[in-house]
């Protein structure tokens, strides 16, 4: 097999800071990440924590866990077999908040972390991502780590009808691994969060009357409810799909997707429980339902979190990705005096611009995309569902005690009338070029209508607002990170506004033969 071809299977799993691929093959998609793949950038990472750290590999301290999908084994096996230069720690089924906190909580303290999980995507997929002690590897990062792994099955790699290529030759290091209950350790230590945050009469049982009902959609993170929540004395009683079954037969486990969020809200509502909460399957996104059955996810939930954000730092920033709403920007400015900065789409983006602006001396308590990843700087800005749960249930704990309900802190949210996302494929094989020349025409087609008002600062797209006697609302269009497609979001204050957008700019998409659809 020739150089480019290795390097384009490498480089083929690369999902921006994460590895990501198909690992049992369907009708439409072949296996794309294999042992021998996954076994060498396993390696590299070795290597990568050797030199960041000065260490000599078999000094190093690494962890590998996993999410509940049925490849995790092989994954692991594999994973496990790439690290044996170093001390492997066997972390077994967990979350990935949970790993990247075994590098800077003391009873694991590692060097580094791989998590084996591909998030809300299908079964058949998996992926790898990585921690050290200063957070997710960057994009950069793991190019670099990619082209070594590369580099490695050139040199030592067989071709295999099979698999590709086999790493036989890859010298072993033959260092066991060890079994580690990093989840015990995790555990512990949000207890302890919650124990001191309510700092309740009865210490230990800070959430005794509390009924908390959790989905886990059959994903890793069931044991929120059963060795988090119930041990500090909430009923848990009517949670749903906490055992971890990795092909997801109730639901996809996703904070975002209606279904999902609409078994939360039923099991919430049955159970008559004071609140529900849903993780995603590896746990590092989260949502919540009130009592009444109201979903709080995307614009809401960063409200609810900024209620928190604005009495603990008054008068910090929050940094959300690009799509929220004006309402919520209303509300954080307005009503919490917060400052509101849209960023990029992009969970890593939005977290690494809210650490650029605390090293810069401007308060960043929270960096949240609507997608459910929040991460607060007092928790190492770690992307974490089940501690943006954790903020909520103790201030619901607080507000209990006031005979208050959470649902109070924001019932002068306001919401848009409507909401909706195109998403248009494009069809061309240079998809990124033909997209942004799509996006400077749009630019130039907004400039000569009236009617069009261009929101600056914006750091992705084009955002327009409309504000006259047909509409009042906005619009965002962009390029996907990594897919060939351009989507749309809009938002109007009005019924029917979202429709007198979309005839608004239809007629600009029409001309673009390398879109489908065009006539949304």
């Amino acid at each position: 097999m020739s150089d480019p071809d290795i390097r384009k299977l490498f480089s083929a799993v690369q999902n921006g800071n994460d590895v990501r691929g198909a690992v049992i093959a369907t009708e439409t998609e072949k296996i794309t990440l294999t042992a021998p793949i996954v076994r060498c950038i396993a390696r590299a990472f070795a290597g990568f924590l050797t030199e960041k750290y000065g260490k000599d590999p078999a000094e190093l301290r690494v962890g590998v866990g996993h999410d509940s999908r049925v490849s995790a084994q092989q994954i692991k096996t594999a994973c496990i077999k790439g690290l044996d230069v170093a001390q492997v720690y066997d972390c077994g089924l967990i979350t990935t908040p949970a790993m990247f906190q075994s590098t800077v909580l003391p009873k694991s303290d590692f060097d580094g972390a791989v998590m084996i999980t591909a998030s809300h995507l299908p079964f058949n997929r998996n992926g790898l991502k990585f921690f050290t002690k200063d957070g997710a590897l960057s994009k950069a990062e793991l190019t670099k780590i990619l082209e070594t792994a590369a580099g490695l099955a050139q040199t030592y790699g067989t071709p295999d009808e099979e698999t590709q290529f086999t790493v036989d030759a890859l010298p072993a290091g033959g260092i066991p691994a060890k079994p580690f209950d990093m989840r015990a350790v995790y555990c512990d230590h949000m207890k302890e969060v919650i124990c001191r945050e309510v700092n309740a009469d009865d210490y230990a049982h800070p959430l005794t009357g509390l009924h908390i009902v959790e989905d886990a959609g059959n994903g890793a993170a069931g044991f929120f409810a059963t060795e988090i929540l119930e041990p500090l004395g909430a009923d848990i009683s009517g949670s749903v799909y906490l055992d971890p079954d990795g092909t997801f037969p109730n639901h996809v486990p996703n904070p975002e997707n209606h279904t999902a969020m609409e078994a939360a809200r039923k099991a919430t509502l049955e159970a008559k429980a004071d609140l529900g909460v849903i993780f995603d399957c590896d746990g590092d996104r989260g949502a919540v339902v009130f009592s009444d059955g109201t979903e709080v996810n995307r614009n809401t939930l960063i409200a609810l979190l900024g209620v928190i954000v604005a009495e603990q730092a008054p008068g910090s920033t929050i940094v959300t990705d690009s799509v929220t709403s004006d309402e919520l920007a209303i509300f954080l400015t307005e009503e919490l005096g917060l400052k509101h900065l849209r960023f990029k789409r992009g969970y890593k983006n939005v977290i690494d611009k809210g650490i650029e602006l605390n090293a810069a001396g401007e308060v960043c308590e929270l960096a949240i995309e609507t997608s459910g990843h929040g991460a607060f700087r007092e928790n190492h800005f770690s992307d974490d569902g089940a501690y943006i749960a954790t903020k909520i249930i103790c201030r619901m704990a607080k507000l209990r005690k006031e005979g208050k309900k959470i649902e109070s802190l924001i019932e002068k949210l306001e919401q848009p009338a409507e909401a909706a996302e195109i998403r248009l494929n494009i069809t061309v094989p240079d998809f990124k070029a033909y997209g942004q020349q799509a996006l400077d025409d749009f630019k130039v087609f907004c400039e000569a209508d009236p009617r069009f008002h261009i929101v600056s600062p914006n750091y992705e797209g084009v955002r327009v607002a409309f504000d006259d006697d047909e509409v009042k609302g906005w619009m965002l269009i962009r390029l996907s990170l990594h897919d060939p497609v351009i989507p749309i979001n809009l938002e109007s204050k009005h019924p029917g506004g979202v429709e007198v957008i979309k005839d608004r700019i239809r007629p600009f998409f029409m001309k673009y033969d390398g879109f489908a659809p065009r006539d949304f």
